[in-house]
């Protein structure tokens, strides 16, 4: 049975889109996978992070965060309050769920800070 018979239905061609993700194929090879770069660009220009150095690995396994690096007071407390920190991480989260399941350990690490923050995290 064709759903077109059942449905009314108009065909818009191969899908090139879904929730965000950029659908690649590669017929020859018989492969496809789902793309967020254009996502994650949006991310980094939203943030002003655009200019960022990339780096191969989320988290290196040496770098380590402490809650003795936590802000109390100062002028640092006040600047990263200006930070979108909470929504650069859910950002984040919605790439790890979808197409980054790298970024899963890195934001485990971040998300212990949430609350008391400083430049390091």
């Amino acid at each position: 049975m064709q759903l077109s018979k059942e449905f009314d239905m108009k065909g818009l061609g191969v899908a090139q889109k879904i929730l965000r993700m950029q659908i690649k194929r590669d017929r020859v090879a018989g492969k496809i996978w789902l793309s967020q770069e254009k996502y994650i660009q949006n991310i980094l220009e939203k943030f002003n992070m655009n200019e960022v150095k990339p780096v191969t690995t989320p988290l290196a396994t040496h770098y380590r965060l402490s809650a003795l690096l936590c802000l109390t007071i100062g002028k640092e407390l006040e600047k990263i309050s200006k930070v979108h920190y909470a929504n650069v991480v859910r950002c984040l989260m919605y790439t790890m769920v979808c197409t980054r399941l790298d970024l899963a350990q890195a934001l485990i690490v971040v998300l212990r800070y949430m609350a008391n923050l400083r430049n390091e995290h």
